[in-house]
């Protein structure tokens, strides 16, 4: 008797929530947002960036038109090296230890209105072979934060990696013109 109360206690439980009555009356609108630009990353290169003493080593400002969100990463990488024909791209900053009379690094500075970028050492950087000095390529990826955080796991020093997870390629690389 007790099994048979059990069963019909749960079958009856299961009609109750099965049930479905008339519909309740809708909900209010809510407020519409603003609406947007979805930026999903942006990369932009800026060549024949030459370094001396005139210029302080460092090159000119880009403004960035809109300006990044607050939120977002500026990466920025140097061509280092081409080999076979592929683009070695390095993370900045960038380091080089190669001279006996100190090191020097390839930077760069940024607010999210504009970047720039530079060459610091410990010694004179006028006496830089024009390898090192002249004729520089960058570039700079803007990097969503809505990637940062849910892409945890891609090396940002790995500009090939940041690529291909903001689904990029050559095409979609901005060329800056130089400065007048």
């Amino acid at each position: 008797m007790k099994n048979l109360m059990k069963v019909l206690l749960v079958l009856g439980l299961g009609t109750f929530f099965a049930c479905e009555g008339p519909p309740g009356p809708p909900g209010l609108d809510g407020r519409d947002g603003l609406d947007g630009i979805n930026i999903l990353g942006e990369v932009f290169e800026e060549e024949n960036i030459n370094f001396n003493a005139a210029n302080g080593f460092r090159s000119d400002f880009y403004e960035f038109n809109p300006p990044m969100e607050p939120s977002d990463k500026l990466l920025a990488f140097i061509l280092w090296d081409v080999v076979d024909g592929t683009d070695v791209w390095r993370a900045l900053p960038q380091t080089n230890f190669d001279f006996q009379e100190g090191i020097f690094s390839y930077t760069y500075y940024f607010t999210r209105f504009g970047f720039s970028f530079a060459m610091e050492g410990n010694f004179n950087l006028g006496i830089l072979p024009p390898e090192y000095t002249s004729n520089q390529i960058f570039r700079v990826v803007i990097f969503p934060a809505d990637f940062a955080s849910s892409n945890a796991r891609v090396n940002l020093d790995d500009y090939d990696a940041v690529m291909e997870m903001l689904n990029k390629s050559e095409s979609d690389v901005v060329k800056l013109q130089p400065k007048k």
